[in-house]
């Protein structure tokens, strides 16, 4: 009983850190701060979120998420398409949020 015990704990522990951390998105038709303003207050809106980045320039935004929470394709889609943008890709990765603001400010440099 104990083994199994121990051996459920390895595969929670285990599922909960290959969770992403933060969602990476390729977001067309944002051009000003505005842009960026309005796609942060859409993504706010979802309890899962904890941090929003828009990077204009890389045509990018990056949501951490809270917890092992994950917000599904389709509710990034309609946050996105309701701020009046067009997403074009989503990718989950393990990368923190302070690893993309480092790796956007110096592709701004």
């Amino acid at each position: 009983m104990k083994r199994l015990l121990c051996l459920g704990t390895i595969l929670m522990l285990a599922s909960l850190s290959a969770r992403a951390t933060t969602i990476e998105m390729k977001v067309y038709g944002m051009v000003c701060g505005f842009c960026a303003q309005g796609i942060e207050a859409s993504l706010r809106k979802n309890p899962a979120v904890v941090d929003v980045l828009v990077s204009l320039e890389n045509k990018l935004v990056v949501v951490e998420t809270r917890g092992s929470e994950d917000i599904d394709d389709a509710a990034l889609t309609k946050a996105i398409a309701d701020a009046g943008y067009d997403l074009k890709a989503v990718a989950r990765t393990q990368r923190t949020m302070a690893e993309h603001r480092a790796g956007i400010e110096l592709a701004a440099k």
